[in-house]
């Protein structure tokens, strides 16, 4: 809704929505929802299947992982716990490991980097922001939406992504949407991982 009533009080003209993993759920959830033409397409890079992985139930990996989610829920709700590990995260080192794992293009994870995504984690209200997106309810998925979408849709897909793989039930969905909804289509990007713009842009 938020971002419907951006478009209309601000940009003010019929866009097209760019967004990556959670940010392109967010781009369908806004195409979905409006009734005003506010909405002129969208360009998805490697859809998220939800807020968080619980969201994907069909794929095996998350089942195996199912009881160590709820681990992890229990002991996120726990609130010195939850700051711990959430200091851990965002040290430098383990910060850029993350990122090293899901960029394909490892030259492109330096310092600068590493800074711009650790900059938020010390702002005020990080650290609950973080625990509500991992612990809460993973929200509507793009399975549902996506035949409520009437525009162009361009998705793009980082064929290394290990958090929104091509071959898990949201990548599959996304595979064969083309097929189905005459208004997808869908560009695989060869040896890009789960944030294609900043990991390849020149392919994007």
């Amino acid at each position: 809704q938020l971002i419907l009533e951006f478009l209309d009080e601000v940009v003010k003209r019929p866009t097209v929505l760019v967004g990556n993993s959670v940010g392109s759920l967010a781009c369908v959830i806004a195409a979905s929802e409006s009734t005003r033409d506010l909405v002129r397409g969208l360009v998805l890079l490697n859809c998220s299947g939800g807020m968080n992985n619980k969201a994907i139930v069909d794929d095996w990996r998350i089942k195996l992982l199912l009881p160590l989610l709820w681990l992890i829920d229990f002991l996120l709700k726990q609130k010195w716990i939850a700051s711990a590990l959430f200091e851990r995260v965002k040290e430098r080192n383990n910060l850029k490991n993350i990122l090293l794992s899901v960029y394909g293009n490892k030259d492109a994870v330096d310092d600068e980097l590493v800074e711009i995504i650790r900059g938020p984690a010390d702002a005020e209200g990080a650290l609950d922001a973080f625990v509500s997106t991992v612990t809460g309810p993973p929200g509507p998925s793009p399975i549902s939406l996506m035949p409520k979408v009437r525009v162009p849709v361009l998705v793009l897909w980082g064929e290394q992504d290990p958090f929104t793989p091509i071959d898990g039930p949201v990548g599959k969905y996304f595979s064969r949407l083309p097929s189905e909804l005459p208004n997808v289509r869908l560009h695989m990007l060869e040896g890009v991982g789960h944030c294609p713009h900043d990991d390849r842009p020149d392919l994007v």
